[in-house]
């Protein structure tokens, strides 16, 4: 089954200062972290505030290459969890022909960011990243009252809870 999914945006790993792209599930709401590359963080950041540069990036460069040939971006499907590396896929249509490419998930973002096309994460690829299949878990180090009051404050905020300093 998949999940159609929303951009929730896009945060930096504090330990490894690598940029994440977090995807949002619409109806489960469950949140999917996918680490990525800078240039990649840059071409979905840059997409999404409309920034437009002199001279096309790269995936700029594959738009205008693939509207030039009257195919569009129908949807990008997040389909596999390996190893920790997800896989995904660009799924085109020109007419009544529609065929897809394997891509890094980063990519075909930046691709559907682009094209407004919907994004879908697979179902597996969501149960995969759950603890033991399971609800996500946390681990509370400060074992004090005081320390399970803020783990379970912590553990009840939402993401608009943190106004302008969403994720």
């Amino acid at each position: 089954m998949l999940h159609k999914v929303d951009i929730l945006g896009l945060a930096l790993d504090q330990d490894s200062k690598t940029p994440i792209l977090v995807l949002k599930t619409v109806d489960t709401q469950e949140t999917i972290p996918i680490w990525i590359g800078l240039l990649e963080a840059t071409a979905i950041a840059s997409a999404l505030q409309e920034v437009h540069f002199e001279r096309p990036m790269t995936h700029d460069l594959f738009k205008n290459f693939i509207a030039m040939m009257h195919v569009d971006v129908e949807r990008i499907e997040v389909c596999d969890l390996k190893e920790n590396t997800f896989y995904a896929r660009i799924y085109f249509a020109s007419g009544d022909n529609e065929f897809s490419i394997d891509a890094r998930p980063s990519d075909a973002v930046a691709m559907a960011v682009r094209f407004s096309a919907p994004v879908f994460v697979d179902e597996k690829v969501i149960a995969a990243l759950k603890p033991d299949g399971g609800a996500r878990t946390y681990e509370v180090k400060d074992k004090s009252e005081e320390g399970k009051k803020w783990a379970e404050y912590l553990a009840s905020l939402s993401p608009d809870d943190f106004g302008k300093y969403k994720v």
